[in-house]
């Protein structure tokens, strides 16, 4: 029954992508990633304000897992301070890589990715918009900090 409602959850984001656009202005910070082992690509944008994520959006194109995960992400990191969004960050990783619910930490609808953990082949699906986050931030002092 669980597994129903994440496939749900999943086919929902990607069908009806939050946050899909691209944000405009001089303090738009714009990563463009490409998932070396499936083709998938797609361009992370981030306003940032005051060591905090005001906005998120992206574009691209790939498959559900990957277009689902950045749909998630976005709502996810909005209005999030850096020290809150590399804790989120961790967590999302701990639960694709060894399949770890992270204590304390709310990944949202994220959460509903649980199940790529067994399926290695898919783990840079699900973290190809996360990767893209970590290279949009790593230089940014508040966020190299934690």
């Amino acid at each position: 029954m669980l597994d129903n409602l994440y496939r749900t959850v999943i086919m929902d984001h990607y069908k009806y992508k939050r946050n899909f656009e691209e944000l405009k202005g001089e303090n738009i910070v714009r990563v463009h990633y490409k998932n070396p082992t499936c083709g998938d690509v797609m361009t992370l944008f981030l306003d940032l304000e005051d060591a905090r994520v005001r906005r998120a959006a992206f574009l691209g194109e790939g498959c559900s897992i990957s277009m689902a995960s950045a749909s998630m992400m976005t709502e996810l990191i909005e209005n999030k301070p850096l020290k809150e969004v590399a804790s989120l960050r961790k967590g999302f990783e701990d639960l694709i890589r060894h399949g770890e619910e992270p204590e304390k930490i709310d990944l949202g609808d994220s959460l509903s990715l649980q199940g790529v953990h067994p399926l290695k082949a898919r783990h840079n699906c699900a973290l190809m918009t996360w990767q893209a986050l970590d290279k949009a931030l790593k230089n940014t002092k508040e966020y190299t900090t934690f």
